[in-house]
């Protein structure tokens, strides 16, 4: 079975679960999919990687919007913008994969390498 069949069959089941599709698979990996790389969903991932993953997409996208948005005008100190937002993608990464862990642990999900694609 090839990584897009298995994400078909991802859909199907987490659909069963009860489980959003936006939550299953986030635009952020619908992206990397369409770009080839066959990362596993983050109902699939370890923590650590999908802390760092999830931390990084934020810092970057949070940190580039407040700055643009706020800092950069009110004379925030390039140096403070870049650890608010390192802490920021820091808490969330850590959030986000706690509470996929939880999901996959809930629903008895697997490692992306040993799922079947069957509940």
């Amino acid at each position: 079975m090839n990584h897009q069949e298995k994400i078909e069959r991802m859909y199907r089941h987490t659909d069963a679960l009860g489980i959003s599709r936006g939550t299953a698979a986030p635009p952020a990996w619908r992206l990397l999919w369409k770009m080839g790389l066959e990362v596993p969903p983050p109902l699939f991932a370890p923590f650590l990687p999908m802390a760092l993953g999830m931390g990084a997409f934020f810092t970057v996208g949070w940190g580039l919007l407040m700055w643009l948005g706020f800092w950069s005008h009110k004379g925030f100190p390039l140096s403070a913008a870049v650890l608010s937002a390192l802490a920021a993608g820091a808490i969330f990464g850590g959030v986000m994969a706690a509470v996929y862990r939880h999901l996959a642990r809930k629903h008895g999900l697997p490692a992306w390498a040993e799922y079947s694609g069957l509940p």
